[in-house]
């Protein structure tokens, strides 16, 4: 899966990942490979991305809006 993190000044993160893990409005929840398509808003929280290569990466946000489709999934977020 391709993953962009992006915020109002700039790309933060790209790159291959096997999981995310969101904070959503609704409560965490976690987008796999061939995850059905969604549209979420995000609330104040940590973004967990764990790369394809085994590495674990974290980044707090203030809130946001995430999308993934076909794979790829595009975050809109404020950092804290």
């Amino acid at each position: 899966m391709t993953l962009e993190i992006i915020t109002p000044d700039k790309k933060i993160y790209s790159g291959q990942v096997k999981l995310v893990q969101l904070p959503g409005s609704m409560g965490s929840f976690e987008i796999l490979n061939h995850h059905a398509p969604i549209v979420s808003t995000l609330d104040k929280g940590k973004i967990k991305v764990e790369e394809e290569n085994g590495q674990t990466l974290f980044f707090e946000i203030e809130g946001g809006i995430v999308e993934n489709k076909d794979n790829k999934i595009i975050v809109l977020a404020e950092l804290v």
